[in-house]
């Protein structure tokens, strides 16, 4: 099973950053995570978010926010539409299901002429 997470929002933020102070490096991002086995493809209700400087490479954590930056994350974030949790079965699924169902129905006929 892979578990991937895909970027559904990329932000930059006008905030300053607090490592290097750089007013024009900062970037917030929305990933949403994505499974995929041998049975199906899924994406879940999972979003993670994180925020990095572009200027000074460094990932800014929740303790370092200022109050202007965890104003603007949670507006982006009350404004985020992350797409709708799905589940897609792939032909190896359908294959296992039509087998099962084959068999349930061989058992049922067997159950039923065998007594005439």
């Amino acid at each position: 099973m892979s578990e991937k997470f895909i970027t559904i929002k990329e932000v930059a933020l006008n905030n300053n950053c607090p490592e290097c102070y750089s007013k024009d490096g900062l970037r917030l991002t929305f990933k949403q995570k994505f499974l995929d086995t041998k049975f199906y493809k899924s994406i879940t209700a999972d979003v993670s978010s994180s925020i990095a400087c572009k200027t000074c490479n460094t990932t800014i954590y929740p303790v370092q926010w200022t109050d202007d930056i965890e104003r603007v994350f949670e507006y982006h974030h009350r404004a985020l539409e992350p797409k709708k949790a799905s589940t897609y079965l792939k032909k190896l699924s359908w294959i296992a299901i039509l087998f099962i169902a084959i068999v349930i129905a061989g058992i049922v006929f067997t159950v039923f002429y065998a007594k005439l």
